[in-house]
């Protein structure tokens, strides 16, 4: 799925409060992320819509696109082949865009040529040889751990429960259930999938940290996003942001187009 966007808009919501007006020349690409409904992409594409509407964008020039993937959330190497195989769709440079487990697959898929910046929101930012389960070894078990389900094939998903009052407890009843009845189940073993080269060595990066994430701790997030020396936005959300904060997240993620080389 894709959608124009202008090439010019403003952003204002980084944390370091910089007004940037760089004019922005590049397609969003956003890995597809654990456990989360397809409508994230919806309310995303909504969010710029939205700013075109009130003026934020200068109406002329060629036209940029927000492209969602479907990862099959099999693996990391079949997340990232899904990933690649939309930046080589794309016809000019891209901003690779992760959620959650998505922040592992663009870890590994931005070092694509193509890719110019890189935005982790809600998301896990590992290091080369590193996993989901080398980043929270020692680490106390959340709460919604025992509500995770496992099918036959390794495969998990998050009881209604866990979706209500820990992945989305920001979002009202209806859309609760639709997140629920939606996710995308993901397999176990990507828990110790390592990336082996982490392109934030190389690529400017920003992170989207919600203050309310029962998910990933949002101070778990914040000593990753020292680490790889992101630009952060702060947002008074769950870890499901981009649905109930989506023009915050639309924000961060042109500011790294703006600045993008």
């Amino acid at each position: 799925m894709s959608i124009p966007i202008q090439k010019k808009v403003q952003c204002e919501s980084v944390e370091c409060g910089a007004r940037v007006r760089r004019q922005s020349s590049c397609d969003f690409v956003r890995a597809d992320q654990l456990w989360l409904h397809r409508q994230a992409h919806a309310f995303f594409r909504e969010s710029l819509r939205g700013r075109e509407r009130r003026g934020d964008h200068i109406p002329v020039g060629e036209q940029r696109y927000v492209v969602a993937v479907q990862n099959p959330l099999s693996s990391l190497a079949d997340d990232v082949a899904a990933t690649k195989r939309v930046i080589d769709q794309q016809k000019g440079p891209v901003v690779l865009a992760g959620h959650s487990w998505g922040g592992v697959v663009i870890s590994q898929a931005g070092n694509d040529d193509k890719v110019k910046s890189l935005v982790y929101v809600a998301a896990f930012a590992p290091d080369a040889n590193q996993s989901i389960a080398d980043i929270t070894q020692g680490m106390k078990p959340p709460a919604w751990a025992n509500e995770l389900r496992k099918d036959a094939g390794g495969y998990l998903t998050l009881s209604d429960k866990a979706v209500r009052d820990d992945f989305a407890l920001d979002l009202p009843a209806g859309q609760q259930r639709i997140v629920a009845a939606t996710q995308g189940p993901w397999f176990s073993g990507c828990l110790n999938d390592k990336v082996t080269q982490a392109a934030w060595h190389e690529k400017p990066s920003y992170f989207v940290i919600p203050g309310r994430d029962k998910m990933i701790d949002p101070q778990l997030q914040a000593k990753m996003a020292t680490q790889i020396h992101a630009q952060v936005t702060r947002v008074y959300a769950s870890h499901v942001a981009m649905l109930s904060q989506p023009e915050a997240v639309a924000n961060a993620i042109i500011a790294a187009a703006r600045n993008a080389r």
